[in-house]
């Protein structure tokens, strides 16, 4: 089916579907993919999401390769030490203490803003992607419109889909964008109803762009304040602040070494 037409399928389904209140059912195949995003288009009309969000739902092809990745999610399974060890922590730290010698004021900028220290915003810049060198090969929309569509965790990924389609309305990201293959998107990898909540245009463009580090690193800071986060506080296991590095990451394993390598790269 030509754009255009499947366009006017979404159409003619939200005006069939406005008043219904049921969520698109989820499917554990590509089978039911095309159904679905007619459905989903509906519950996307009453969430807010706007004509060009809706084109990019239509564009939106089924990710096997994010099905495959979230089935297969193994590094969070491994002892602390190996996680870290797996994950590159001693390169992360040397490399985060070097950026931070390179450039004190402007990490020293972001915490007087945000109140987090710059070896927390370091440490998950390295973590998420290796402070930009790799920052995902997959088309975002569709990753996170497949992962809604999925029974596994529908419910979660759901508002996150509804939150991409949003950020195209905005021009924040196209139906191109590529992101990771669970749909985060930028430096610091944010889920896409994040990215909506809490993004900051620090640079003054008028526009939020994850893929802008300066953007990134103020959202990640601006995420971490509005969680919860108390400057000067702590942010080891058992201190206030650990508590929100949880609401970023919810692996036990990759709290953890956070905490850790923020706490090296802070010296």
């Amino acid at each position: 089916m030509r754009l255009t037409g499947l366009i006017a399928s979404l159409t003619l389904t939200i005006g069939l579907s406005a008043g219904a209140a049921a969520a698109a059912p989820c499917g554990n195949t590509g089978a039911g993919f095309e159904t679905w995003k007619r459905d989903f288009a509906a519950e996307a009309q009453r969430a807010g999401v706007g004509r060009a969000g809706l084109q990019a739902l239509a564009q939106a092809r089924y990710a096997s390769r994010t099905i495959a990745a979230d089935r297969n999610q193994k590094s969070f399974r491994y002892s602390l030490q190996k996680f870290m060890q797996i994950r590159g922590a001693d390169t992360i730290v040397a490399q985060g203490r070097s950026r931070k010698a390179r450039n004190p004021q402007y990490y020293a900028a972001l915490e007087r803003q945000f109140g987090v220290p710059a070896g927390i915003l370091l440490a998950i810049h390295g973590m998420e992607t290796g402070f930009g060198g790799f920052m995902g090969d997959s088309q975002l929309v569709s990753a996170i419109v497949t992962l809604a569509y999925d029974c596994r965790r529908s419910d979660f990924f759901v508002p996150h889909a509804i939150g991409a389609l949003k950020l195209v309305d905005r021009g924040t990201i196209t139906s191109a964008t590529l992101g990771a293959k669970h749909g985060e998107l930028g430096h610091t990898q944010f889920l896409p109803g994040n990215a909506l909540t809490y993004g900051v245009d620090a640079t003054g463009d008028g526009r939020v762009d994850f893929y802008n580090i300066t953007d990134a690193l103020a959202s990640t800071g601006n995420f971490l304040r509005k969680k919860g986060w108390r400057p000067g506080a702590g942010y080891q296991p058992g201190e206030p602040n650990f508590s929100v590095i949880k609401q970023w990451n919810a692996a036990t394993v990759y709290q953890q070494a956070i905490a850790i390598m923020a706490a090296r790269i802070d010296g």
